[in-house]
């Protein structure tokens, strides 16, 4: 029950076998990553709900608290009704990756399902305008928005609510009499994204260096305020969810803090396979949400002082940070490849090997950009969102 082990080979995986007519076989590959499966809810309403003023005012509010931690901009899904709990988010799965897309737009007295379209636009209109943006503000939360209807028992209201990443790795494929088919997929995303002026690029930026005493790296940190552009060259320690409750287990167990995080940030991440030629692969910050439980501890033991991930956090993380001297940034989260390709020199395993991806790592970054989310003041970038 309570050991684990990575297998190292991405399996076991969820695999769903449908009978369907015809002579196709067709498949949907969906690579899942938990920053946005974690953001997968489902709440069991009424029919109170089920009025324009009740629905969207529900909706907004369980959209705020998505937060940015699944990297937005998202492909989100709404999903009313469903005979069962399961039923209704197994559609929003569907939804989010549009594979329901071709629903028809209407009811019947049958109780079919339905995409309404009206709903999906007044959605994304709350989406625009909620502030979150892409991240770190703006209007960019949603790429689009899926809404379905679908019929329910008349004491149960399920409502779903998912979203797909903006990575959104998916893959459509068949196999017919005439040979096997993968869709073709852009290869080329930048080429939609507006040129950056050196003006869009310009600012102040702030240089720290990882290499110089913790003191000094939170010293120079105390001087700006959230919202504040880094690079960070130097060292980072590489932990994450297994890493941070094995040291938790050593802590309890009244051993020291490793000197590698009272001395060093740590960033929350996991690398891919590294390809040849690199010196890592894929690379970009998880959900910092996952370990915000640690760091009133961590920090009261001088470790995770400053902590680079992805996302918004709860409120005791700002406290903790206040408590104890302590600092959040924020990376963007979407772009490992890049990461990896720019930033980061040099990557050696420092213990857990065992763990793979979840071990913990000593990285030699360059330039690595963030910014100071929350300080050592109780300030927090994203609290002006009521998040």
């Amino acid at each position: 029950m309570f050991t684990e082990k990575n297998t190292g080979t991405n399996l076991p995986a969820q695999i769903e076998i449908y009978s369907t007519p015809g002579s196709e076989y067709n498949f949907l590959f969906m690579a899942k990553g938990g920053g946005s499966a974690n953001k997968s809810f489902l709440f069991q309403q009424t029919k109170a709900v089920l009025n324009e003023k009740s629905l969207y005012e529900f909706v907004k509010d369980k959209m705020k608290s998505l937060g940015t931690a699944a990297c937005p901009p998202y492909h989100l899904a709404v999903v009313v009704g469903g005979t069962s709990a399961e039923y209704n988010l197994k559609t929003v799965k569907l939804a989010s990756a549009r594979y329901l897309d071709n629903l028809p737009t209407t009811g019947n007295e049958h109780g079919r399902g339905f995409r309404d379209l009206e709903a999906e636009k007044r959605i994304m209109e709350i989406a625009q305008n909620i502030g979150l943006g892409a991240q770190f503000g703006g209007k960019y939360f949603c790429h689009d928005v899926r809404v379905i209807r679908l019929p329910r028992h008349g004491a149960s209201c399920p409502v779903g609510i998912g979203v797909s990443c903006s990575a959104d790795r998916q893959c459509l494929a068949k196999i017919t009499e005439e040979g096997i088919f993968v869709e073709q997929l852009e290869t080329d995303p930048a080429k939609y994204l507006p040129d950056p002026s050196a003006a869009h690029l310009s600012g102040d930026v702030v240089n720290v260096d990882l290499n110089k005493p913790m003191a000094e790296q939170l010293a120079t940190l105390s001087k700006h305020p959230v919202k504040t552009r880094v690079n960070l060259t130097g060292t980072l320690i590489v932990g994450r969810d297994i890493a941070h409750a094995k040291i938790k287990e050593r802590l309890d167990a009244g051993q020291p803090m490793p000197d590698y995080l009272k001395n060093h940030p740590v960033y929350y991440a996991g690398p891919a396979k590294t390809p040849k030629g690199y010196a890592s692969g894929s690379f970009g910050p998880t959900t910092a949400g996952r370990m915000d439980s640690y760091v009133d501890l961590f920090q009261s033991h001088g470790g995770s002082m400053i902590m680079l991930a992805k996302g918004n956090r709860s409120k005791e993380v700002t406290n903790a940070c206040k408590k104890h001297g302590g600092f959040y940034l924020g990376s963007i989260g979407g772009p490992a490849a890049i990461l990896a390709q720019n930033c980061i020199k040099k990557v050696e395993v420092l213990e857990y090997p065992e763990l793979g991806m979840e071990a913990i790592f000593r990285v030699e970054v360059e330039n690595f950009p963030a910014f100071i989310v929350v300080d050592d003041k109780g300030n927090d970038f994203f609290e002006e969102f009521k998040l």
